[in-house]
């Protein structure tokens, strides 16, 4: 069966049936591609909306998201390029924001979802920026040529790396920040979906290294590497999310057995992506408490 994509029309995000935010979850998440996803879509109707139309509202829509463009008097934006020993291929780029001043500055890594470092992701570096804290925002597919400016060729690409050496140029991406010439070697990592599990991992490897982890619906690490961890956790999730919930319990329970400081919120009314601002999933505010609580807990435990 073939879709043919036309203009997307305005479905507000209460119009959207669950089974194609379902279906879109799906399609994020590397079950099928777009054309799959538009093809089962297309396939539901709903009190005269089509799946169709419900399913073209549902992809990302980048320039209308950014909320801190990159001519802000009040940052510095500019592409680093640094060594990553055991990563993809040894070299490492990321998109680095630092707070006009002299410095230094507490350091935030903000890691990407499944698909590379698109614009939400640098607009969440900018944000970070903005609120005083120097921020490295890694595109792990730079050994693959970069993000592609899309996210459906980005996520091909990021399935096709190594996942051992992906996670290893975060860490390495960590280590960079914590020891830049601006930082003041306190070092914070939040990331979203893939980037809020790798924040986890980043958590267990990086142990004293690392002082705050504010991972965004990511999955929980291994119970058993749970008692390497060194930072305070503030871990967020959505309400509607059962592969990530399902883990909440089990982590939590780890976290308060080895007596890891830690928060853990869930958001009514929310799924998975719900900080994510280029798409319906989005919900202002849940997206706008998770990130003031996520500013104020890297406040405190970075200074």
């Amino acid at each position: 069966m073939s879709v043919i994509q036309t203009d997307p029309e305005v479905v507000a995000p209460d119009h959207i049936d669950p089974r194609v935010y379902d279906l879109y979850d799906e399609y994020c998440h590397g079950k099928f591609d777009r054309r799959e996803f538009l093809a089962r879509a297309a396939a539901l109707t709903v009190v005269g909306v089509s799946g169709l139309a419900m399913a073209q509202a549902l992809l990302p829509r980048y320039a209308q998201a950014q909320t801190i463009p990159f001519t802000d008097k009040r940052i510095k934006p500019l592409w680093v390029d640094y060594a990553s020993p055991g990563g993809n291929s040894g070299k490492m780029r990321g998109y680095l924001v630092q707070p006009v001043g002299a410095g230094p500055f507490p350091s935030v890594l903000v890691i990407h979802e499944n698909r590379g470092l698109n614009p939400y992701v640098q607009d969440v570096a900018r944000r970070a920026a903005v609120a005083g804290f120097l921020a490295l925002a890694p595109d792990g597919l730079f050994p693959a040529g970069g993000y592609p400016g899309n996210d459906d060729d980005g996520r091909t690409l990021q399935r096709s790396l190594d996942q051992g050496k992906l996670r290893q140029d975060m860490v390495n991406s960590a280590k960079f920040l914590k020891g830049h010439k601006l930082s003041s070697g306190k070092l914070g990592a939040t990331g979203f979906c893939w980037g809020g599990g790798t924040t986890n991992h980043l958590a267990v490897v990086l142990g004293a290294d690392l002082q705050a982890a504010a991972p965004f619906y990511g999955a929980a690490p291994r119970a058993a590497d749970v008692p390497k961890i060194k930072a305070a956790v503030l871990a967020h999730y959505a309400e509607d999310d059962a592969r990530i919930n399902a883990m909440k319990q089990g982590y939590e329970a780890a976290l308060k057995a080895n007596g890891i400081r830690h928060e853990m919120h869930s958001y009514p009314g929310t799924r998975h992506g719900f900080h994510n601002n280029s798409t319906p999933r989005y919900n202002k505010q849940a997206a706008d408490l998770a990130w003031e609580r996520t500013i104020a807990f890297f406040r405190k435990e970075l200074g």
